[in-house]
C-alpha cells in the first residue's frame, strides 16, 4: 500500500488550502483514514480522521475550519483547510488503518506534505 499525499504549499492567513490523499497499490477496505501533522519540535498530533461509515473527528483547534472527505471510487482522502492561522504551520501526512480479521490494526503511512501559512 502507497499512500500519495499532496497539495501543501504556502498561504497567507486566512487563506485556504485543499489536501489530497491516493492510496495505491493493495488496497483494502480501511476502516479509518485520516490526517495528522508535526510541526518542528512537536510531536505528531492527529487533525482529522473519518471512518468507513463517514464518521469524522477533529482536533478541537481546526473545528469549524477543516472538513475530511473521502471518496471511495477514487480511493482518496481530502482535507479541506480554511481560515488557515500560522500555527497550522506543519508537515501534514495521511494515515489509512486496517483492522485484520484477527482484530490486529495496521497503520499505513504517506509522506508529508508541508503547509506554511505566512504573511
Amino acid at each position: 500500500v502507497q499512500l500519495q499525499a499532496s497539495g501543501g504549499g504556502l498561504v497567507q492567513p486566512g487563506g485556504s488550502l485543499r489536501l489530497s490523499c491516493v492510496a495505491s497499490g493493495s488496497i483494502f477496505n480501511f476502516n479509518v483514514r485520516g490526517w495528522y501533522r508535526q510541526a518542528p519540535g512537536k510531536q505528531r498530533e492527529l487533525v482529522a480522521s473519518i471512518s468507513t461509515g463517514g464518521s469524522r473527528n477533529y482536533a478541537d483547534s481546526v473545528k469549524g475550519r477543516f472538513t475530511v472527505s473521502r471518496d471511495n471510487t477514487k480511493n482518496t482522502i481530502y482535507l479541506q483547510m480554511n481560515s488557515l492561522k500560522p500555527e497550522d504551520t506543519a508537515v501534514y501526512y495521511c494515515k489509512a488503518i486496517r483492522v485484520t480479521e484477527r482484530g490486529v490494526q495496521v497503520d499505513y503511512w504517506g509522506q508529508g506534505t508541508q503547509v506554511t501559512v505566512s504573511s
